[in-house]
C-alpha cells in the first residue's frame, strides 16, 4: 500500500547529483560558518532540508499550536485532529488542573528561583514526591526540573567505569546519554528480548562490580511493553538492579492506569528503580525516580542534576499533583484511552496497515518503510485535517520510517475512523475528490 510514497534508487541518486551541484554553485562558507558546518550531523540535516525543499515537502516538525494540544489543536487556525500530542487523558486542558497551577503561581510565583537545597522547599514539592511515591507503594521519591535531565542525571551519577549497564535496543536517549556518561560497561540488547537479555548479563556479570538493567514500561517507537517479571526474575538471578522507565505508561497501561507494574500483576517494589516523567499524563513538566528511601536520599542530597539545577516551577509541581490525583479518581479515563488505543490498532489491521508490535494501549506506529514516503503521507494527511509526526531516519533505519500515533481518552470512534479511512485512501493512491465521497 506504500506504493508511490517513496523514491526510486535511480530517482535518488538524481536528486543527490541536483544537490550536490546546487551546493556547489553555492561556494564555500566564510571560516566561522564553515566550522559550524562541519560540526556532526550538520551537512546530513542541510542535505534533509534541501531535499524536502526539491520534493515539495513541507518541514513537519515545530509547527505552531495556537491552542491547547489534544485530541484536536489549532494550527494555522485550522483545527485539525491531533495525534502529535502525549496528552493521553486529556488533563492538560482540565480546568482542575488549570486552577491548581494558578493557585500555586499566586502564592509561589511562577519559578523555585534556584536549587531545592539553595533556595528551598515549596510544599507542593514534598506533596507530589509523597503522592508518586504512594502512587507505586515504595518508600519515598524525588522530582526533576526535566525529564531527559533525570535519566541523564541518575544513570551518570548512579553507575561508574567497574560497572556494567545493560539495555533495551529502542530505549530512550535520555538513558543511552547518562549511560554513556556513567562510564560504565554499556550492552544493548535485542528489542524486548528477556531471553538475549539474560545472555547478555550472564556473559558479562562477573567481571562487573554492579549491574543494572534498564527497559521501558512503553516503548515510545513501537507502543509495545516488555514482558517485566521476566525482568524482575533475571535481575535477581544475577544480582543486578532493575530500573523501568515508565513515561509513557503511566496513566496509561495496568487497568487503573497505574503503569506496567499494574498490567503484570506484580508488587512495583520487585523493581528497584522507578523512573517517569510529569509532561505526558501528568500534564506538567520534568521527572521524578521513585523506590528504596536510601537511594532517594542519597540522590537527594549527590545527584548533579538536583543539587545544581533550578527546583521544579511550583505551578508545573501543582499541575502534576492534581492531573494525578484525577487519575486515580477517575480510572474511567484510562477505559476510554485504552479502548481508543484497541480500536485504531484494530482498523488500521483491518485496513492492511503495518502496526508492528504495538500493543495497542497509546501509541501506534504505522510503518511506511521509507522517510521520504512517511514524510509524504505526513503532509497529504495534514492537507487532510489530521496532524500525525513522521518518524524518519536517522531516528529509525529507513526502512523503519513510520507515522507516530498517540492516542487520547478524549478521541471519538469517528475520528479514529476518519483518519483510518484516510491513510488507507492516501496510500492506496486515492484523490482528495475520492477520499471526501
Amino acid at each position: 500500500m506504500t506504493q508511490g510514497f517513496g523514491l526510486s534508487a535511480t530517482a535518488r541518486l538524481a536528486l543527490l547529483q541536483r544537490l550536490s551541484k546546487r551546493r556547489e554553485e553555492k561556494g564555500p562558507a566564510p571560516g566561522a560558518a564553515r566550522a559550524f558546518r562541519e560540526l556532526p550531523g550538520q551537512r546530513d540535516m542541510e542535505l534533509i532540508r534541501e531535499a524536502a525543499g526539491a520534493l515539495g515537502l513541507e518541514n513537519p516538525f515545530f509547527r505552531a499550536h495556537e491552542g491547547i494540544a489534544g485530541a484536536t489543536t489549532l494550527i494555522g487556525n485550522r483545527e485539525v485532529i491531533n495525534y502529535g500530542s502525549y496528552n493521553y487523558l486529556g488533563l492538560n486542558g482540565d480546568p482542575r488542573v488549570h486552577a491548581a497551577a494558578r493557585d500555586a503561581i499566586a502564592r509561589h510565583g511562577v519559578s523555585a528561583s534556584a536549587s531545592r537545597m539553595v533556595s528551598g522547599e515549596r510544599p507542593v514539592h514534598g506533596e507530589l514526591e509523597a503522592a508518586i511515591a504512594a502512587h507505586y507503594g515504595v518508600d519515598a521519591a524525588l522530582a526533576f526540573v526535566s525529564g531527559h535531565a533525570t535519566n541523564v542525571t541518575v544513570l551518570g551519577h548512579l553507575m561508574g567505569p567497574r560497572d556494567l549497564i545493560l539495555h533495551d535496543a529502542a530505549i530512550h536517549n535520555s538513558c543511552a546519554e547518562g549511560a554513556r556518561l556513567s562510564g560504565a560497561r554499556r550492552i544493548a540488547f535485542a528489542h524486548n528480548d528477556w531471553r538475549a537479555a539474560e545472555r547478555e548479563l550472564a556473559a558479562a556479570r562477573r567481571g562487573a562490580r554492579r549491574a543494572l538493567v534498564v527497559i521501558e514500561g512503553h516503548y515510545s517507537m513501537d507502543g509495545d511493553i516488555p514482558d517485566l517479571p521476566r525482568f524482575i526474575d533475571l535481575a535477581r538471578r544475577h544480582d543486578a538492579w532493575l530500573m523501568v522507565d515508565e513515561a509513557h505508561g503511566m496513566g496509561v497501561v495496568g487497568e487503573t492506569g497505574l503503569g506496567i507494574h499494574e498490567h503484570a500483576g506484580v508488587d512495583a517494589r520487585d523493581v528497584d528503580i522507578w523512573m517517569g516523567t510529569f509532561s505526558k499524563t501528568l500534564s506538567g513538566c520534568g521527572g521524578y525516580i521513585a523506590g528504596n528511601a536510601d537511594l532517594v536520599a542519597w540522590l537527594k542530597h549527590s545527584a548533579p542534576g538536583f543539587m545544581y539545577s533550578v527546583g521544579m516551577a511550583p505551578a508545573l509541581a501543582a499541575a502534576a499533583l492534581e492531573s494525578l490525583r484525577i487519575l486515580h479518581a477517575e480510572p474511567d479515563r484510562v477505559a476510554r484511552l485504552q479502548a481508543n488505543g484497541a480500536l485504531f490498532l484494530r482498523l488500521a489491521k483491518e485496513a492492511g496497515l503495518d502496526t508492528g508490535t504495538s500493543a495497542g494501549f497509546a501509541i501506534v506506529p504505522v510503518i511506511v518503510g521509507s522517510s521520504v514516503g512517511a514524510a509524504r503521507l505526513s503532509q497529504a494527511l495534514f492537507d487532510r485535517g489530521i496532524n500525525v509526526q513522521p518518524i524518519l531516519y536517522p531516528a529509525v533505519p529507513d526502512s523503519s520510517a513510520r507515522l507516530r500515533f498517540f492516542l487520547s481518552a478524549e478521541h471519538t470512534e469517528a475520528q479514529l475512523r476518519q483518519t483510518v479511512a484516510a491513510l488507507r485512501a492516501v496510500m492506496s493512491g486515492a484523490q482528495p475528490a475520492e477520499l471526501a465521497r
